[in-house]
């Protein structure tokens, strides 16, 4: 993932650094103020000029959120999350995007688990390879949320 912000836990941690109500929206969708009318009763979604100052400042929470999200992204995960309306949605597309599924993730922790375990030097690699090698199994486990205690890296 090119920009790490929106990886499981760090996007957590820095959305509800802002405001927990928003990540709130993210988990939970928008709230969209609702009214019942006619006979049979039927719920339908107010029209804007119905909300209250409240409902406003609830609905606000949703595109405050969706700035956060979009404005420190890339033209290509910009594509793929322009047509979401709820940041609900972005958010859902950024995780599968750059995280995949759980199966998939879980499947990439333990490929890489592996290879750290198994890690050797190559017949004909530099010092310098091995090491940027190294460093790149690391990495890509730390961004899917698996630390390596610095005991076991030395």
């Amino acid at each position: 993932m090119a920009n790490t912000m929106y990886g499981g836990r760090q996007g957590c941690m820095i959305i509800m650094a802002k405001d927990s109500e928003l990540w709130d929206v993210i988990c939970d969708g928008p709230f969209i103020p609702m009214k019942t009318i006619g006979e049979p009763k039927v719920t339908v979604p107010k029209t804007r000029k119905e909300y209250s100052d409240a409902y406003r400042k609830v609905i606000e929470k949703n595109f405050q959120a969706k700035k956060i999200l979009v404005c420190d992204i890339g033209p290509d995960e910009y594509n793929r999350i322009s047509a979401c309306q709820f940041v609900k949605e972005i958010w859902e597309a950024l995780q599968i995007a750059h995280e995949g599924i759980t199966k998939v993730k879980q499947s990439k922790i333990d490929m890489l688990t592996t290879e750290y375990e198994l890690f050797r030097m190559k017949d004909d690699e530099s010092i310098q390879d091995m090491y940027t090698r190294f460093t790149s199994i690391i990495n890509e486990l730390h961004s899917l949320g698996e630390i390596i205690p610095k005991e076991q890296t030395c």
